[in-house]
């Protein structure tokens, strides 16, 4: 079984968001036991809003216990001299500007924030590469020549 492939941040940010919403649902637990009690007022309908609020929840919690159960910690800092999860690449766009990007793995990816999944099309086409090497990827716009300009 794969392990699953994440950062010292990545990490943390899962453990504190699983601390979040086991806090959530407790509170959403307190709040269903609170209205639950039957009288004239209408609360089943809130009651079924919560529970399944609740249930997505408990969803989440254990989609990130599973993560957590099989994981490793990469740093990309054992070989700066080819890409590897968890490197800082700034590449060049051929004919275009340089962009920084974080190669991470597939459940820290946010590409807004420059967090490219290793498993993305771009990911694996840097996967390997060293400094000065060029390489192109397939893009909706047609295919796009990238050169490396540093790694770290």
């Amino acid at each position: 079984m794969t392990k699953n492939q994440l950062t010292k941040e990545g990490h943390a940010q899962l453990v504190s968001e699983l601390a979040s919403l086991k806090d959530w649902a407790d509170r959403l637990i307190t709040k269903i036991e609170e209205v639950a009690q039957p009288d004239e007022s209408g609360e089943d309908s809130l009651v079924s809003q919560l529970k399944a609020e609740l249930e997505v929840v408990n969803s989440k919690i254990a989609s990130i216990e599973s993560v957590l159960e099989n994981f490793e910690i990469i740093s990309g800092k054992n070989n700066s001299n080819t890409v590897q999860v968890g490197s800082k690449v700034k590449i060049k766009i051929l004919g275009n500007s340089e962009r920084i990007f974080y190669v991470v793995g597939e459940l820290e990816a946010d590409p807004a924030s420059g967090k490219i999944s290793s498993q993305s099309p771009l990911g694996l086409a840097l996967i390997g590469k060293k400094v000065n090497e060029k390489f192109e990827v397939d893009a909706p716009a047609g295919k796009l020549t990238y050169k490396i300009v540093s790694i770290a």
